[in-house]
């Protein structure tokens, strides 16, 4: 990928839903993309160079270093000015009654590897004083996720980590975002294995990606501390921070719980 004027952004999990749409955003904004997934990336590339973006692809499951340090080699030295790290996965079903290997997983992805990226990116955005980080984590950070229980705590984690990391840089000109979103139309509910519950069926519950994204990647260009998309979501994380945690937890299992999707009318 030959070196422009134009500024560089790396997307994780671009090849659907949120992070499509985020790349699809710094495409639009005049950004260059180094894309990554742990899915094929050739369709989504394409519509990122349609919109005047030069595109480079890596496909590598970022759960693991060794995916993380391929992403990283595909740099070959280039600034990076904008890192979203939005790649993520989703575990439905009872904590007991998952495989572990899924369950680590989820905590690779979401956690380790997230933040073996940033660990990775950000020394350089620091010494040259100039960059801009946007972390997805998720309003199921703020809620006790029954069935949902390791994707939560990991969601919750990186809401923490990225407030924390947000003030060991500050007057460093590195911003760090995160962005929060609730239930979205993505692959999400069908990867998490959660196409029989409530929340996994609510389509007329979910935001659109792309929305989402708008308001993800604004608020990140705009140097925002965090960003929750969504009015219903709001609500949800101020009644979560008021409520008793059993009583949020009893919340979310009345729409993650298997069998609940009978619930849902129309």
């Amino acid at each position: 990928m030959p070196s422009n004027s134009r500024p560089l952004a790396i997307v994780t999990g671009a090849s659907s839903g949120i992070g499509y749409n985020l790349a699809k955003c710094c495409a639009q904004n005049g950004f260059d993309l180094l894309v990554a997934a742990d899915q094929p990336l050739e369709e989504a590339a394409g519509d990122f160079r349609a919109l005047g973006a030069q595109v480079e692809m890596v496909q590598a499951d970022l759960a693991s270093r060794a995916g993380v340090d391929r992403l990283c080699a595909a740099l070959a030295g280039r600034d990076v000015e904008a890192l979203l790290a939005n790649a993520g996965h989703g575990l439905g079903r009872s904590f007991l009654e998952q495989d572990f290997d899924e369950i680590a997983h989820v905590i690779d992805t979401n956690v380790t590897g997230t933040l073996y990226l940033i660990h990775r990116i950000a020394p350089a955005m620091r010494a040259r004083r100039r960059g801009r980080i946007l972390i997805t984590g998720s309003i199921a950070g703020f809620m006790p996720g029954a069935f949902q229980a390791a994707y939560n705590g990991s969601k919750a984690f990186i809401d923490s980590f990225a407030a924390a990391l947000r003030n060991e840089l500050k007057d460093s000109g590195v911003t760090v975002t995160c962005l929060m979103p609730g239930p979205t139309d993505t692959e999400f509910f069908i990867r998490a294995d959660m196409l029989d519950t409530r929340v996994g069926t609510d389509e007329a519950a979910m935001a659109d990606p792309a929305e989402v994204a708008k308001a993800g990647f604004s608020a990140m260009m705009s140097g925002q501390p965090d960003v929750v998309a969504g009015l219903k979501n709001k609500l949800q994380v101020a009644m979560a921070k008021v409520m008793p945690s059993e009583a949020v937890a009893e919340m979310h299992r009345n729409l993650a719980q298997p069998g609940t999707s009978r619930n849902v009318e129309g």
